[in-house]
Order: structure tokens, then sequence, then C-alpha cells
């Protein structure tokens, strides 16, 4: 092993004329690539595309046939038209409940934790889970119709800890009172990377930025993002006025 670092480092290094060519030589030999000739290059490329084919279909069949199954079968209540790309990963106790046309849109991870019996997970129709999501649930966290959250987020209704030192040395759990709900109104996107934190209500409609961290109330169709999260701009994305409705009514201008 002490051999093998040794001559690695001087290859690395290239002091000699020795290693110094051995160095280029590797170099050229990482950087080669095989030439594929143009008369062959219609069956390269069906090999290329037959190999993303096969191996999307067996995706589909193992989540079809086997995720998919297993998945509801942990879960309270799974509607339909439910879609997900990888089976979730689920710790604890939870009781999970999942509306119509909810999508897991790749690795969705649900850790619960040790100090309420029956903590819930609720996703409301049309909702949505981007790829690894991790959600932390203890009392409970939902999302509302059509709220949808990003890649790489994290959602947790507590710390994961008590707040004392003393208390953390002895792996205790959190406080009761430091577990609070987690909501995600109807309409709103939590952006990529964002971290929503205990006690928060994201309002309907809602934006949070990318990489933002929310600690405290987001009103509705307010544009929030920062750390900690902080709202930018109010009144955005509002939908059009139902019909028959006054502009007054739905927060618009009255006609000139």
């Amino acid at each position: 092993m002490a051999l093998s670092s040794g001559f690695l480092l001087k290859l690395k290094r290239a002091e000699t004329p020795f290693f110094r060519g051995l160095k280029r030589a590797a170099q050229k030999f990482r950087s080669a690539s095989v030439p594929v000739p143009r008369l062959l290059k219609p069956g390269f490329r069906f090999l290329y595309e037959l190999h993303f084919i096969v191996l999307l279909g067996f995706r589909w069949c193992r989540n079809f046939f086997y995720c998919q199954p297993l998945f509801r079968a942990r879960c309270a209540h799974v509607g339909k038209g439910f879609r997900m790309e990888l089976m979730p990963f689920v710790d604890g106790p939870v009781e999970i409940h999942i509306g119509d046309h909810v999508t897991f849109s790749g690795r969705v991870d649900i850790l619960s934790g040790r100090v309420l019996d029956q903590p819930k997970l609720v996703l409301g129709d049309r909702a949505g889970l981007g790829h690894n999501v991790i959600i932390s649930v203890s009392r409970e966290v939902v999302l509302e119709e059509g709220a949808w959250v990003a890649s790489d987020c994290r959602i947790a209704d507590n710390d994961g800890h008590p707040k004392g030192a003393d208390l953390r040395q002895e792996l205790l759990p959190p406080d009761l009172k430091d577990i609070r709900p987690v909501r995600i109104c109807r309409y709103a996107w939590v952006g990529r990377g964002c971290h929503i934190r205990k006690g928060v209500t994201i309002g309907e409609g809602a934006i949070i930025g990318a990489n933002s961290v929310v600690i405290s109330n987001i009103p509705p169709y307010c544009l929030a993002l920062g750390n900690p999260a902080e709202v930018i701009l109010r009144n955005v994305g509002r939908p059009r006025r139902a019909a028959g409705e006054s502009p007054a009514a739905s927060g618009g201008a009255p006609p000139r």
C-alpha cells in the first residue's frame, strides 16, 4: 500500500523526465475515446435509444408491480392517480394520507419521531414532492390541494432534539411544546433546496424562493426568500377572478 501510494505521488508531481512522460501518457489515455465510423452511427444511435427504453421499461415494471403496492399498503389512504418514481423510505409510526393525483418525482424520505403515538402526514389532491425531499413529522405536516415542494427540500415540525445541551447529551426527544405542525396551503410553491421549519404556515399561492429557510408564517400570494425568509413581493400570482365576480371582490382595480 505504501509503495503504490508513493508511486502515485511521484506520478502526480512529475518531477523527473520518466514520471513526466508517464503522466502525459496517462492523461492521453484518460482523454482517449473510441472513434465511431459514420457507417455505424445509425446502429449505435439505435442501441443508445434501446438502452434507455429497456431501462425505463424495467423501472416502470418494478414500480408498478412491486414498489407501488408495497407503499400503498404502508399508507392509511392513497387516492386515485398516484404517481411515484422510486420507493419512498418511511421510518416510524407516521400515518400517511395521500389524495388524488399526487406525484412523487423521485426519492422521498418520510421520518417520524418517537414523542407522539400517531404523527400524521397529509398530502392533498394534486400535491407534489420533488426528488430528494425529506419530511420529518412528529405531530402533523399538511400539504393542501395543489401545493408543490421542489427537489432537495426539508420539512420538519420538530428540531429532532431538545434545546438543552444536557438533554441532548442524554439523547432525549424534543419537548412537546417544541413540536408544532407545518401547513403548506393550497397552490403554494416551495422552491428547490428550501427548509421549512416547525410551526410554519405557508399561505395559499405563496412562492418560496430557492434555498430559503422559512421559520415564520408566510402570507397568501407572497414571494418570500432568504435565510430567514422574508416577504419580498405581495399579491403575486393571484388567480384570475372567477366569472361573474366583481373586480373589487377579486382584489383587482375597478374598471375605468
